[in-house]
């Protein structure tokens, strides 16, 4: 069969999958992610295999990650953390020290290697930013004190899980791990100070005379963000890092979020092709290995999570109500913690057994945490016609 028609054949399982599987996750009141990894996890090498070249879920699941960075970094207006920025400071560091430290303590005990155990606590350190947008009201997000807080929070996260990225691209380069840290440490500076003047005087210029011809808007966007991501790959730097990049030195700019609007359909078709890809290449025989390390992380990050940000925001003087929320929709491990797993594999700086806990810890976060804020909370798919708000 030709190339191509593996492709198409590929697309058709992913996307009528993913639609089927959809409608499914909706009446079951589960966030579409959890979905879409269950459904790689069946069609893919491991499952019926019928998705199996693994060359193509690497390549779907890269482009996903690119453009999740990329609006990633779009998204990082400064004004968003202005309002609550010393509170969410406060919140964000005593809860990544507090959860990185009991991760690398509870995969201590399960015997993993110094390095996988400071990624497993790192991967803990994090919240879904999916799961805490997608579960929250516009009107929340938008108008309410609560909508600042978790954006800020998991906003100041994604800062912290990209950093982490950029030390594990350094320490899996090849060569000297110390020289790799300084190219890093010199060339992202640079690259950034180039891209940000290039954005600031040319792209903006282009934007504000074209502005009104939407697919030039976006045509212009996506060639800067793959452009980008490009040249950094050129530079020693990961595609990934430089879309990021590209995202940032928009972020000042009014049209950043008419862009990142615009974008949010590409964004869902990409982020579909990433979770996908995720599933797929969970090797499911490693499960039995990590089947009791999963429960036992999964189980502190649904339980004490909330509890610990309730406390947190309580001695911020945010009232019960708002904190107990709050400290609900953060109580989950983040995709940024799949990311990791995935760069630290590919790096190998971590076993299969310590790649397949940090997704498998996640996946069932992703799956108790959602269940756990629909039926209490009000959602975009709440089960009560009560809680059920846009």
């Amino acid at each position: 069969m030709p190339a191509s028609d593996s492709i198409i054949h590929s697309m058709f399982l992913i996307f009528t999958g993913a639609a089927v599987i959809a409608t499914l996750a909706l009446y079951a009141r589960q966030a579409l992610p959890v979905g879409y990894i269950v459904l790689g996890l069946c069609l893919g090498p491991w499952g019926f295999g019928l998705v199996s070249d693994q060359a193509v879920i690497a390549d779907v699941a890269n482009i996903g990650i690119i453009f999740l960075l990329f609006l990633l970094g779009l998204s990082l207006e400064p004004a968003d953390l202005h309002r609550v920025f010393k509170e969410a400071v406060v919140v964000t560091a005593v809860s990544c020290l507090t959860f990185g430290g009991l991760g690398v303590a509870i995969s201590a005990l399960f015997e993993y290697t110094l390095l996988e155990c400071l990624l497993i606590g790192a991967a803990m350190m994090f919240s879904s930013t999916i799961i805490g947008l997608k579960l929250l009201p516009t009107t929340a997000l938008h108008h309410q004190r609560m909508g600042e807080i978790i954006v800020s929070i998991l906003l100041l996260q994604d800062v912290i899980a990209v950093f982490i990225l950029l030390l594990l691209q350094g320490a899996g380069g090849t060569g000297n791990t110390v020289a790799n840290m300084v190219m890093l440490v010199v060339m992202l500076p640079l690259m950034f100070t180039v891209v940000y003047l290039i954005a600031k005087h040319v792209l903006m210029r282009l934007f504000m005379r074209f502005d009104q011809i939407r697919e030039y808007v976006f045509l212009l966007t996506i060639g800067w963000c793959l452009g980008v991501a490009e040249v950094a790959e050129l530079f020693g730097l990961s595609r990934e890092i430089g879309a990021f990049m590209a995202g940032v030195a928009l972020a000042t700019n009014p049209i950043a979020r008419f862009i990142a609007e615009s974008l949010k359909p590409l964004r869902d078709f990409f982020l579909i092709m990433f979770f996908f890809a995720l599933g797929a290449s969970f090797d499911m025989r490693t499960l039995q290995d990590v089947a009791l390390a999963t429960l036992v992380i999964a189980g502190v990050a649904v339980l004490i999570k909330p509890y610990l940000f309730k406390v947190l925001l309580r001695r911020e003087h945010e009232t019960e109500r708002l904190a107990g929320e709050i400290g609900v929709r953060l109580g989950q491990i983040s995709e940024f913690s799949l990311l990791i797993a995935v760069v630290a594999a590919n790096s190998q700086l971590i076993g299969a057994n310590a790649a397949s806990l940090i997704k498998a810890a996640t996946i069932v976060t992703f799956i108790v945490s959602s269940y756990w804020i629909v039926l209490r909370y009000p959602t975009p798919i709440a089960l009560d016609a009560k809680l059920r708000r846009d």
